[in-house]
């Protein structure tokens, strides 16, 4: 008797963003074929047994940073695609705060998806939103990105945009039907507060998120949202680190605005006093807030305001962390977290009552949903690709530099205790990761372009 499938998965907890059940999944060429309750009596090609673990879709990162074109010693596509894996991602967005050119015009686009092509799982490129490329912005849309990036303050090689070039790009951006993302802080006040901050001698690790406080990056958020509400254009804003910035994002939504919030794994598991004991591999932009605002994140997180959990994987060679040993305003500003988002969010979230299922809907369904993705990426639905991540909850484990995927060992995380060991990555029904060790080779990656100009996205939590 021929086999009805390519892989059968059995006696798994199978978890989607809306249901939670004992059954399992068969796949064909590459797809999800069929998504059972109880036993199925299937034949199969291949036939894992989940041992009662949790299956869930493979997540999609909607941040992430791999330094290529320029700066690939930093992280490349095939490093950072391979941690991916490791980390149960099965499809990424790729934000090129990092690279140099950072994609801002078609050649610098035609030069990241070059060196993308190594990546080992599905990914999408954003585009950049920079003070002289209104007129590359159609030209990037219609190259692919699946959406844009634009920073309120100045970072790398990425001007910060101002009011006014906001307002363009975002008119600009609605006609494509695609939507602009902010790094909200408000550099006129962290300049200032940094200004005031070095003239007093102020170099520790405390002064970091003195010159960064909330109040600055709920400014941004106000400016933001309304030129947003002016414009008309969809708006997300990227790792908001407080409760307030969420509830500036929910008010913008109960009056009708297409606005979204994403926050990080780091402002959930990480409070300022960490920055203070880890030192500068800790610090990020914006900073790590004090305990009560972390708890207070959480409350949101619990209470359903946030739309997206995201690594903002932002990595670097180690002397450029070392370097603010004596001078934290001198090192570089971000937290390698790609493998460590699933572990996080398990850990931290078994002790406050979250939901496997709403661990899926903001690290998988929702960003897929995003980016005009879904259901072919973050679901389970049938006909959707076969990316799988299969996790033991309960496991526990420290994490080791040695357990790393990224070009550079680093990361704040090294030496937390984490429950939530990733078993078994697959993407498009084939094994990436299993056993502790990436199995696939570079470049089986697949490209996944937006839906070009003056197409129609739904909104999160719209119906069709």
């Amino acid at each position: 008797m021929s086999a009805a499938f390519d892989l059968v998965i059995r006696n798994a907890r199978v978890v989607t963003a809306e249901h939670d059940f004992t059954g399992g999944v068969g796949v064909s060429g590459g797809r999800i074929a069929s998504v059972f309750e109880g036993e199925s009596a299937a034949l199969a090609s291949e036939t894992i047994d989940a041992g009662g673990r949790v299956l869930m879709p493979g997540l999609v990162d909607a941040h992430v940073h791999f330094s290529e074109p320029g700066r690939g010693h930093w992280e490349g596509f095939e490093t950072g695609s391979r941690a991916a894996a490791a980390g149960g991602i099965t499809t990424f967005v790729e934000m090129p705060l990092n690279a140099h050119p950072p994609t801002v015009n078609a050649e610098a686009l035609r030069l990241k998806q070059q060196a993308a092509a190594t990546s080992i799982v599905d990914y999408a490129l954003w585009g950049g939103l920079v003070d002289d490329n209104l007129s590359d912005l159609a030209d990037l849309q219609a190259g692919g990105v699946v959406g844009f990036k634009a920073f309120m303050c100045t970072a790398s090689d990425f001007p910060r945009v101002d009011a006014r070039l906001m307002r363009a790009g975002m008119g600009a951006i609605a006609t494509f039907g695609s939507f602009l993302a902010v790094h909200a802080e408000d550099e006129a006040m962290t300049d200032r507060l940094t200004a005031t901050l070095r003239a007093a001698g102020r170099t520790d690790r405390a002064a970091w998120g003195e010159a960064r406080p909330i109040d600055a990056e709920l400014a941004a958020i106000d400016q933001a949202v309304a030129i947003a509400e002016e414009t008309g254009a969809r708006l997300h804003i990227v790792h908001v680190s407080s409760a307030a910035g969420i509830d500036r994002i929910s008010a913008a939504k109960a009056r009708g605005l297409a606005v979204t919030a994403e926050t990080c794994p780091h402002y959930l598991f990480f409070d300022e006093r960490d920055l203070e004991r880890i030192g500068p591999l800790a610090k990020c932009a914006p900073p790590l807030r004090a305990p009560a605002e972390r708890e207070a994140l959480w409350e949101r997180v619990l209470a359903g305001a946030v739309d997206v959990i995201a690594s903002d994987h932002s990595p670097c060679l180690i002397a450029d962390k070392t370097a603010g040993d004596a001078d934290i305003f001198k090192a570089w500003g971000g937290i390698s977290g790609l493998q460590s988002t699933l572990p996080v969010l398990l850990t931290e979230g078994s002790k406050r009552g979250l939901a496997l299922s709403d661990i899926v809907r903001m690290t998988a369904t929702n960003p897929a949903r995003l980016f005009g993705l879904s259901p072919r990426k973050g679901s389970l639905a049938i006909g959707a690709d076969a990316d799988l991540v299969l996790v033991d909850p309960d496991a526990e484990f420290t994490l080791a530099e040695e357990d790393l995927f990224y070009r550079n060992r680093h990361s704040a995380y090294v030496g937390a205790a984490l429950r939530g060991r990733i078993e078994r990555t697959i993407s498009r029904g084939e094994t990436v990761f299993a056993a502790g060790a990436v199995t696939a080779a570079a470049g089986r990656g697949l490209r996944l372009d937006g839906v070009g100009v003056a197409a129609d996205h739904q909104l999160l939590g719209e119906t069709a």
